[in-house]
């Protein structure tokens, strides 16, 4: 029992730090494909003590690349369709706040990483490990760890997304999944999430709706106008919910909308 706890602690410190790495390799890619050209350093700064000069540069660099990190981490792995679903459970149920925007957050974090958990695992064996090991240099690190990123996100991305994209930047078509650059393939596959996870919403707001139909009918047949139809049908969403144990045909359908 103890040794299964340490594995499962230490799985858990591993996926925070390849999913570290992920951001970084995210961020890095954005600015190698969208940064304009740095101004030259006046010479007086040059030639004396250029090193320092350096150092404090990429200093400067990581921070703006760390302040994007949870945007670069919510919107380009499965977090954006599974918050999405999960609101759209929420709003169709008509709980209000219930579950809580943290729970809702909080297991859509956990479902990320279980979704992702063979993305990270390529990410580390591909980039990260030979890097720390110091078998290849960070160009090497960067190509190989964004290969299994990439070949996730196209699998997720509509090529009607990615030809949107290409027509509006006027950007020649790639010979190969690989010459697809992050900045048309970051949007496009945003737009497919979000698509994705409308469609998902839809097929779940429709049993619900039919109840909230049934009741209000009900109700308008019996003389009962002055009583508001969500109170009679909460209750009755919510226990149907429970008995076709909801959570579970959620997560799964959800899980399983990415293989």
């Amino acid at each position: 029992m103890t040794a299964t706890v340490h594995h499962r602690r230490a799985g858990l410190r591993w996926n925070a730090a390849t999913f570290a790495l992920v951001t970084l390799l995210l961020s890095a890619a954005v600015a190698r494909a969208q940064a304009p050209a740095l101004p030259t350093l006046p010479d007086e700064w040059t030639s004396s003590e250029p090193e320092q000069i350096v150092l404090t540069l990429r200093i400067l660099l990581g921070l703006a690349i760390l302040s994007l990190a949870p945007a670069l981490l919510m919107t380009l792995t499965s977090f954006t369709r599974i918050i999405i679903v999960l609101s759209f459970l929420r709003s169709a149920l008509g709980t209000q706040q219930t579950p809580p925007n943290a729970v809702l957050v909080g297991l859509a974090l956990f479902l990320t990483f279980f979704v992702m958990h063979p993305v990270l695992d390529s990410v580390n064996h591909e980039g990260l490990q030979p890097y720390l090991e110091g078998t290849i240099g960070y160009e090497a690190a960067l190509e190989r760890g964004a290969r299994p990123l990439r070949e996730f996100m196209l699998e997720q991305t509509r090529e009607r997304d990615l030809a949107l994209f290409y027509e509006i930047s006027d950007h020649p078509l790639p010979g190969a999944p690989d010459d697809v650059p992050f900045n048309i393939l970051m949007p496009g596959f945003v737009i497919s999430e979000l698509k994705s996870a409308f469609q998902i919403g839809f097929v779940l707001f429709v049993p619900f709706l039919v109840i909230d139909l049934v009741v209000a009918s009900t109700l308008m047949s019996m003389g009962m106008m002055m009583v508001p139809p969500v109170m009679i049908s909460l209750p009755v969403k919510i226990l149907l919910f429970v008995m076709v144990d909801g959570w579970y045909l959620i997560t799964r359908s959800v899980i399983l909308s990415f293989t």
